[in-house]
């Protein structure tokens, strides 16, 4: 039998040193994996804070209150969050959202996602067509985007993308585009943008056919 060479020994340890050292590096890479949202915390929650306002299923009954209901969770958490730091005005919201927690905000957030929304109607058939035409077309002349391409045709939205708006109460959609267009919201640069090239006839439109959406 030949003698193993000092070198290659020494290659060897090293390498067997390397790979504990390796296995350490990578583990202090990876990401902290969130904790998985816990729906019964969630639903006590929601029912301590949320429900006065936004209804024990997540469906406001008072149009000027947010539908909750088959939201995306991802954007729900975006908002409590921006709420809680003050980047989304609302003195109410902000009151609220203080006190909670970022697990409270995902359990929350789970729990009323996972609540089926209930569908809403447009209600003012001289403006529906409009919103439609808004909604699904845009304004080409003035550069409007069409609602659609990102909040999908249905208003249903893409998830930890873009809100669900379909089934939305009018009166609250309508809110939040004329504070985006007057700058009391500014929480979404290309909602800002978007809502300043709309005239008041136009989000009043477009908000009734949203609240048709289903």
């Amino acid at each position: 039998m030949k003698p193993v060479s000092t070198s290659l020994i020494t290659c060897l340890l090293a390498a067997l040193l390397a790979v504990p050292a390796l296995s350490m590096a990578a583990g202090e890479a990876a990401p902290a994996k969130a904790a998985k949202p816990d729906l019964v915390k969630g639903a006590a929650t929601y029912a301590a804070v949320c429900v006065a306002c936004h209804a024990a299923d997540g469906n406001s009954a008072i149009a000027a209150n947010a539908k909750l209901a088959q939201q995306h969770p991802e954007y729900l958490v975006k908002q409590l969050q921006e709420f809680k730091s003050g980047k989304r005005k609302n003195a109410i919201m902000q009151g609220f959202a203080a006190a909670l927690s970022d697990d409270d905000m995902r359990n929350i957030s789970y729990w009323v996602a996972s609540r089926p929304v209930k569908p809403g109607f447009a209600k003012d058939k001289a403006l529906v067509a409009l919103g439609e035409r808004i909604y699904r077309g845009g304004i080409s002349d003035r550069q409007v985007p069409a609602c659609a391409g990102c909040h999908s045709p249905n208003g249903a939205g893409v998830p930890s993308q873009y809100p669900r708006l379909g089934g939305q109460h009018a009166e609250y959609t309508a809110t939040q585009l004329t504070t985006f267009r007057d700058g009391g919201r500014a929480n979404s640069l290309q909602m800002s943008q978007v809502a300043a090239k709309l005239n008041d006839r136009e989000i009043r439109a477009v908000a009734d056919y949203i609240a048709g959406l289903r």
